[in-house]
C-alpha cells in the first residue's frame, strides 16, 4: 500500500505547483512516475516560438489645419465727408456732399421758380397763393381736369408756356402796286367838217414840257400793332396800388404775430362788411384753404394779390371784377375761435405788411 499513497502524495504535490503556476501561458505537463503506473502518452509536441513581430510605429499625430479667418472689415462712421489725404507739403481737402442748385427765377426781379413740384400737404389752392397766381390757370397750364387732384412729386408749371398769352401777329393780304391813271384823251373819230378841222388845227392848251401830276397813291395801311408779350403788359400793369382799409375795427394783431402770422387781424362784429382793399379780379372764393375759413383772394395786378379770411358769408364769385372799397363779405368767425378779419397783402405770393400799404388812420 505503500506505493500508492506514495502515489497520492506526488499527485498533490503537482496539483499545488499547478495551481502556483496558473498564470504562466502553457501549463506545465504531470508525469506519473509511480512504478506501477502505465506508460505516460506521447508527449504533446512544444509549440514552435512565434518570432519576435516589432509592434508597428505610431502614426505620428496630425494637427487639423487652420482655416483661413476673413479679413475684419472696417466699420466706416457716419461722417459729412471722407477725408482725402493729400500730397506732403498741401492742405487736407474734406469732400463735402454736392447739393442740387437751386431753380433758377423764371424771369429777372422775380424769386418764382419755372416749376414747383408738389409736396406732401400741398393743394393746388396754397401753391397758388403761395406764388401770387389764380388756381385755374395753374390747372390750365398743366392740363389739370379736376384742380384737386394732384400728386406728390408732380412737377406744376407757374407760368404758361412759350407762346400762350401772345397773340398772334396779324397777317395783312398782299397790296396790289399802284398804276398811274390816264389823263390823255383816248383818240376818237369825227366825221368830216370845217369845225372839225378847225379843232385839230387849235394848239393845246397844255403848255410844251409840261408832265402829269403824279397820281395820288393811297398810303400803305400800317400793319396791326401787335400787344407787347406778357411778361410786357404785366410789367407795365405792375404799377403803384392805392390802398383802403378792409374793414373799420381795431388792429387785434399785427404781421407776424397770432396764429397766422401772415397778416394783420382786425376786430369787427358779425355780419360787418368786409370791402376789397384795392381794384382787382377775384381768383378765389370757398373754403378749400386750411385755417383761413371763408376766404376771398383778388388778384390785382401782376404782383399784388390780398387776402380775406375768416368770413360769415361771401358775396363775390370767381373771375367777378370788383372796385376799391367794394363789399365783398361779411365778417365772421369761420375757422376761427373769435370774430375779426385776417387780411393779406402778398407781392409775387410772398406776404408783406399791410400796414406798409394802407393809409394812416386819423386817431
Amino acid at each position: 500500500m505503500k506505493p500508492q499513497r506514495r502515489a497520492a502524495a506526488m499527485l498533490l504535490c503537482v496539483s499545488a505547483i499547478a495551481a502556483g503556476c496558473g498564470t504562466s501561458p502553457t501549463a506545465a505537463p504531470v508525469i506519473d512516475r509511480s512504478p506501477n503506473a502505465a506508460p505516460p502518452a506521447a508527449v504533446a509536441k512544444k509549440e514552435a516560438p512565434k518570432p519576435y513581430v516589432p509592434p508597428a510605429p505610431a502614426a505620428p499625430a496630425v494637427t487639423p489645419a487652420k482655416t483661413a479667418e476673413p479679413a475684419p472689415v472696417p466699420v466706416r462712421s457716419a461722417e459729412p465727408g471722407p477725408e482725402i489725404k493729400a500730397a506732403p507739403g498741401s492742405e487736407t481737402v474734406v469732400a463735402q456732399k454736392i447739393e442740387d442748385p437751386p431753380a433758377k427765377p423764371y424771369r429777372d426781379g422775380d424769386w418764382r421758380p419755372e416749376y414747383h413740384v408738389v409736396k406732401k400737404g400741398d393743394t393746388l389752392y396754397s401753391i397758388a397763393l403761395d406764388y401770387g397766381q389764380d388756381y385755374r390757370e395753374l390747372a390750365a397750364w398743366n392740363s389739370l381736369e379736376d384742380p384737386g387732384l394732384i400728386r406728390i412729386d408732380q412737377r406744376l408749371r407757374l407760368f404758361p408756356p412759350e407762346g400762350a398769352g401772345e397773340p398772334a401777329q396779324a397777317t395783312l393780304p398782299p397790296v396790289a402796286p399802284a398804276v398811274p391813271a390816264k389823263t390823255e384823251p383816248k383818240g376818237r373819230k369825227l366825221p368830216y367838217s370845217e369845225q372839225a378841222l378847225a379843232q385839230l388845227k387849235m394848239p393845246s392848251s397844255r403848255p410844251a414840257g409840261s408832265t402829269l401830276p403824279p397820281a395820288s397813291v393811297a398810303p400803305a395801311p400800317k400793319p396791326a400793332a401787335v400787344p407787347p408779350p406778357a411778361a410786357t403788359r404785366e410789367s407795365i400793369a405792375d404799377g403803384k396800388l392805392t390802398w383802403e382799409w378792409p374793414a373799420h375795427g381795431k388792429i387785434s394783431y399785427g404781421f407776424g404775430q397770432g396764429s397766422n402770422q401772415k397778416g394783420v387781424g382786425i376786430e369787427g362784429k358779425m355780419g360787418e362788411a368786409v370791402m376789397a382793399g384795392a381794384p382787382g379780379k377775384v381768383v378765389y372764393s370757398g373754403s378749400g384753404l386750411r385755417g383761413y375759413g371763408k376766404l376771398v383772394i383778388i388778384k390785382h395786378n401782376a404782383s399784388y394779390l390780398s387776402v380775406y379770411a375768416h368770413n360769415s358769408q361771401i358775396l363775390v364769385k370767381e373771375g367777378q371784377s370788383v372796385a376799391k372799397g367794394q363789399k365783398i363779405a361779411e365778417m365772421g368767425d369761420s375757422d376761427s375761435n373769435r370774430v375779426g378779419l385776417h387780411f393779406e397783402i402778398r407781392r409775387l405770393g410772398k406776404p408783406t405788411d399791410p400796414l406798409q400799404y394802407l393809409p394812416e388812420r386819423a386817431s
